[in-house]
């Protein structure tokens, strides 16, 4: 039985795939994540037994958020596979996270905002080598910080 990590909300698209908490398999693609998540998915469910399903669900890209999400509830209804949200600042080393423009999403102690920045912000998203399920919540639905525009 193996967990699936989706970091969805950059390029390029990264998937994890862990055993006992350990990373044992890492997928990257520059390709939509509309396009590649059903070719992915295709290929682990052959290979392997999933038992749970995390993926970013704020802050960053709404668009790629809303298709993670609706692809991956799908899956965990259909197969039966718990589905976990996560907060994206998790895997960036706490950086800026993209917006809009020249915003960013930052965190300031447990609180989310946005903040303008004159200069472009670039931040890698790292799998961790080590699954930690305590940063999981049961609120895996997609948390948007800015309104609708």
């Amino acid at each position: 039985m193996v967990d699936i990590l989706v970091l969805n909300i950059s390029q390029p698209l990264k998937i994890g795939v862990y055993k006992n908490n350990k990373l044992i398999e890492q997928i990257e693609t520059d390709k939509k994540t509309s396009d590649v998540l059903p070719e992915i998915f295709k290929d682990l469910l052959k290979e392997h037994r999933i038992q749970s399903l995390a993926y970013i669900n704020t802050p960053g890209s709404f668009m790629s958020i809303k298709i993670t999400y609706i692809f991956l509830k799908t899956l965990s209804i259909v197969k039966n596979i718990p589905l976990f949200g996560v907060e994206g600042f998790y895997f960036n080393q706490n950086q800026p996270i993209k917006a809009l423009a020249k915003l960013y999403f930052v965190k300031i102690s447990d609180k989310i905002e946005t903040k303008k920045f004159d200069k472009t912000i670039s931040s890698d998203f790292v799998l961790p080598k080590n699954l930690d399920k305590s940063i999981y919540s049961k609120e895996n639905e997609p948390k948007y910080i800015i309104g609708a525009v």
